[in-house]
């Protein structure tokens, strides 16, 4: 299933790329940054890296997918709009630069009324690049 069928963001403001694995609870999806994305020009043009909220931005996309995904295999359709409500604890342990390739997971911790509330864990080759919780609402 393309990530379009999924959430409502696109191009340029889509970070996912592709779903690896899904389970109730759980997704594990991929992001590519290629060097021809325009802010790598003004984001420490001498030593561009990804900027931090595009990594967090691609960690809530990811949530948005397992939640529509999970809405689906429980028979309800995916409506409204995933807003993101809370950031808790981001935390920046690896650079992402041009080029990278990065895995996602995403674990739902906690659902109350709409809200949505998850943890994430970035990584290039298996080496832990962000850490961060977060709560989604559906609008």
């Amino acid at each position: 299933m393309d990530i379009k069928d999924l959430i409502p963001h696109r191009d340029p403001f889509l970070w996912v790329s592709d779903i690896l694995e899904h389970r109730e609870g759980y997704i594990k999806t991929s992001a590519e940054f290629p060097d021809t994305l325009d802010f790598f020009n003004g984001h420490y043009p001498e030593h561009p890296i990804v900027p931090g909220v595009i990594l967090c931005e691609a960690c809530f996309q990811s949530g948005a997918a397992m939640i529509s995904k999970q809405m689906q295999a429980n028979g309800n359709s995916f409506k409204g709009v995933p807003v993101l409500t809370r950031i808790l604890g981001a935390k920046f342990k690896k650079e992402v630069l041009p080029n990278d390739k990065v895995e996602i997971e995403v674990n739902h911790t906690e659902t109350l009324s709409s809200a949505w509330f998850m943890k994430a864990k970035m990584r290039i080759n298996s080496k832990l690049a962000l850490s961060v919780e977060f709560a989604v609402m559906l609008t």
